[in-house]
């Protein structure tokens, strides 16, 4: 198979951790006969500087000509602290989701046995743990209106959602859930949030259509408590924009390390693959960011765009490999040899 893949590194460790993602995707092309031509983009701060514009069109384009979309971070110092900005790199992430309609964000959580004694929780918690995040992506306080009042004294943000937001996210966890452990449990915040109900409310109406899978409702204070305490207990946790987006980063410690985690986000148009961390700035130029969550992104574009499970496991194996050998990074390394970024890319594409 041919695959057309948009790059877009964009700022501080993305462009170091998206290089060794490519070398382990052009490791599984050769393994299994694939072909794959990739195509860069600006997008975040870089692409500011550039144009002026934190998602230009060109590299709008450039993602809806392409089979997928594989993406490092976006942030840089010069703009978080400073809210006067008219324009932040993360205006690209939130126009890049939009213009894609990439509705659904999904997180899995997955624990390394290796690693199990480098998560704040206690092993017998999380020993086994593993379970997948859906978080909707275009609609909520992020894109519903928003302004100041009253001379900039008073500010508000709208969580506004729309039942066919609601509906199609719902029906992709449910489809998740059906290819699980058949567990489904809905978030929200039904007890105070007009929002809220309208999710409760279509999720009690679509349950019935899906038999097999057990659908539970958690408020969002209770499930930010039931990650800590009982992470087992979930198979597919559906969520709100905020809400995801708060959980998710809660649930990404639990593996013992934020560079550990992928994420897809699918939806009408080209589907998008990143690490959940962010662009690191600290680390940037150093070589020594751990690249393992968007080799893991790498993975899951080859099962969730492209469709080829075998693709992807080859990925995860050698990433696993890499731990359990510890040729790893130095936030895993521990008392251990520390590697590079580059040095891990070359060694999980030679595992390949």
């Amino acid at each position: 198979m041919k695959f057309n893949i948009a790059l877009l590194p964009g700022d501080g460790i993305g462009p170091e951790v998206v290089d060794q993602a490519v070398k382990a995707v052009n490791a599984v092309c050769k393994k299994f006969g694939h072909e794959a031509t990739f195509t860069k983009g600006l997008v975040g701060a870089c692409a500011i500087d550039a144009t002026g514009d934190p998602f230009p069109e060109e590299t709008f384009q450039t993602c809806m000509k392409s089979d997928a979309v594989l993406f490092g971070a976006v942030g840089d110092p010069r703009y978080d602290n400073n809210p006067t900005a008219k324009v932040r790199p993360e205006n690209g992430l939130l126009a890049m989701r939009k213009k894609l309609g990439l509705f659904a964000n999904l997180r899995p959580m997955e624990t390394y046995k290796s690693l199990v004694d480098k998560s704040p929780l206690k092993r017998e918690l999380i020993e086994g743990a593993e379970f997948l995040c859906v978080r909707e992506l275009t609609g909520g306080m992020y894109f519903g209106e928003k302004g100041r009042r009253d001379n900039g004294d008073t500010a508000f943000d709208t969580n506004l959602y729309h039942r066919f937001e609601v509906e199609r996210i719902l029906k992709l966890a449910f489809e998740y859930a059906k290819l699980r452990r058949k567990h489904l449990t809905v978030v929200d915040k039904a007890n105070v949030l007009e929002s809220s109900r309208l999710w409760r409310e279509v999720a009690q109406e679509m349950a019935p259509k899906y038999p097999d899978v057990t659908t539970d409702y958690m408020f969002v204070d209770n499930a930010a408590m039931k990650i800590v305490t009982c992470p087992k207990f979930f198979d597919v946790l559906v969520t709100e924009n905020t809400f995801g987006d708060i959980l998710t980063d809660e649930a990404s410690v639990i593996a013992g390390s934020m560079g550990l985690l992928a994420s897809a986000s699918i939806g009408e148009h080209t589907s998008l693959f990143e690490p959940i961390h962010g662009s690191y700035p600290q680390a940037a130029g150093k070589n020594i960011a751990n690249p393992l969550a968007t080799i893991l992104s790498a993975a899951m574009m080859f099962e969730y765009a492209f469709k080829l499970k075998a693709e992807g496991k080859a990925i995860r194996d050698a990433v696993a490999a890499s731990i359990e050998q510890g040729y790893v990074t130095e936030d895993l390394a521990g008392e251990g040899e520390k590697h590079s970024t580059s040095e891990v890319g070359d060694w999980v594409a030679a595992h390949i």
